[in-house]
């Protein structure tokens, strides 16, 4: 199987309109998509993608092009058969590297593709990818691991052993995993740029639904942030989860210090307090709010930086991202690493198609690495799921296991047209112009 072309796609979504998405460092997002097709000569196609929020998505459109020449002509089989070997091609290709290095837009460009490759693989199976996943042996998963800069916290022979711990009972949690789901957190109630009367109604409604864990977002002023957490403990009770998300506001004193504030409200986590490249900060941090955990992952920008997380201890809860990593393979490495260091997977999943794409890894997770779920969630956000040919299914909390094959990845051809930018119908009004998050340019 060919890789003949590829189809590359700036999708943008006008989120900013509704505050969807809105947080203290981010207030008018645009939840976008710079959007892969692999063709092939089989009349199969993998389809992935890396999210951005609006202005910018053509930037990572055009480093995926850069990639272009890469992939274009590799088959399907000798990628499989040497897939750290593919990876480490792309990530660190002598002069594309030096954009990097396996970091920022040309790291995001590298998970589109990457991603879209994992799609094709678990089409050509007839598998989702999580099962995909868990169906492969120890070795044959950690051969698609590069291991570069991880192996003082993390060996090739040491992935293979934990995931050897698990091979006995995978089918027994499989089945759990089938009848019951993988449970979930949301973030729908807890926008900022949402008013009181919204979020305490939100919530309500999320009650109703079955909803255990809520996230709010905070980084305004102390009054602010106080007033709104209030609501929705008053809303949800004492007992349920509470977690807040800083989204990178506060210096490091002032991290501690403000969550010295709202621990009143019985919080689980603090969600990137600063910034997320400061490691030794969110060490300092995570040492002096708990019993409030540290959670961090969404805007870390490669394995090495995970390592570093958790060798300092910094973190108590580990935010994979589907997109900000270099794809599966990179994301595999970090799920191991925070296995050996005891800390669970609580992956991010704000954004266009994250939910669908992060679910296959919480589920992978759970069957054949941590082997239990009584300690991790994973995020969900009610926005976009329309649009994906196999949407996340979420019931009394918890993300259902998906069935048809494939990273879960597809955006409907109708959608593409609609959202592609510039020119799609959602942006062929007036009001793009006149967007300060939207305006050509």
């Amino acid at each position: 199987m060919i890789i003949r072309d590829i189809e590359i796609i700036d999708l943008r979504f006008p989120t900013s309109r509704t505050r969807a998405g809105t947080d203290a460092m981010h207030p008018d997002p645009d939840y976008s998509a710079a959007y892969v097709v692999l063709e092939t000569d089989a009349g199969i196609e993998g389809h992935g993608f890396t999210f951005t929020i609006g202005r910018g998505n053509e930037i990572c459109a055009e480093a995926i092009r850069a990639f272009s020449p890469l992939v274009i002509g590799r088959t399907l089989e000798d990628i499989r058969a040497d897939f750290a070997g593919f990876w480490r091609s792309l990530a660190c290709d002598s002069q594309l590297r030096w954009l990097g290095p396996e970091k920022g837009v040309i790291h995001l460009a590298l998970a589109a593709i990457v991603n879209a490759v994992w799609d094709l693989w678990a089409k050509t199976e007839g598998k989702p990818l999580w099962k995909l996943l868990a169906d492969m042996t120890p070795a044959q998963l950690v051969s698609t691991i590069d291991f570069r800069y991880i192996t003082d916290a993390l060996t090739p022979d040491e992935a293979t052993d934990l995931l050897a711990r698990q091979q006995r009972t995978k089918r027994e949690r499989e089945a759990i995993l089938l009848s019951q789901g993988c449970p979930a957190y949301t973030t729908s109630a807890g926008w900022m740029g949402y008013n009181d009367d919204h979020v305490r109604q939100l919530c309500r409604e999320a009650l109703s639904q079955g909803w255990t864990h809520f996230k709010v977002k905070v980084g305004a002023a102390p009054g602010d942030d106080a007033r709104r957490l209030a609501v929705v403990r008053d809303a949800i009770g004492p007992n349920l989860k509470l977690m807040i998300d800083a989204n990178q506001r506060w210096e490091v004193d002032e991290a501690i210090a403000r969550v010295r504030e709202l621990e009143r409200f019985n919080l689980w986590w603090i969600e990137e307090p600063t910034s997320p490249d400061d490691v030794l900060g969110h060490a300092l941090i995570a040492k002096a709010v708990k019993p409030v955990g540290v959670a961090t992952g969404e805007h870390c920008p490669n394995r090495i930086v995970f390592k570093q997380l958790l060798q300092a201890r910094a973190i108590d809860f580990c935010q994979i991202d589907s997109c900000r990593l270099g794809g599966v393979n990179e994301n595999l490495a970090v799920i191991l690493m925070a296995a050996k260091f005891g800390v669970p997977i609580c992956p991010h999943a704000g954004g266009v198609g994250l939910c669908e794409l992060v679910q296959h890894l919480s589920m992978f997770d759970y069957v054949a690495v941590a082997g239990r779920m009584d300690d991790r969630v994973t995020e969900f956000v009610d926005h976009l799921h329309e649009h994906f040919v196999d949407p996340v299914v979420i019931r009394k909390g918890r993300y259902l296991a998906p069935e048809r094959p494939g990273f879960s990845s597809e955006i409907h051809a109708a959608s593409r047209d609609t959202y592609r930018y510039p020119g799609g119908p959602a942006w062929a009004c007036p009001e793009r112009d006149a967007h300060p998050s939207t305006g050509s340019g």
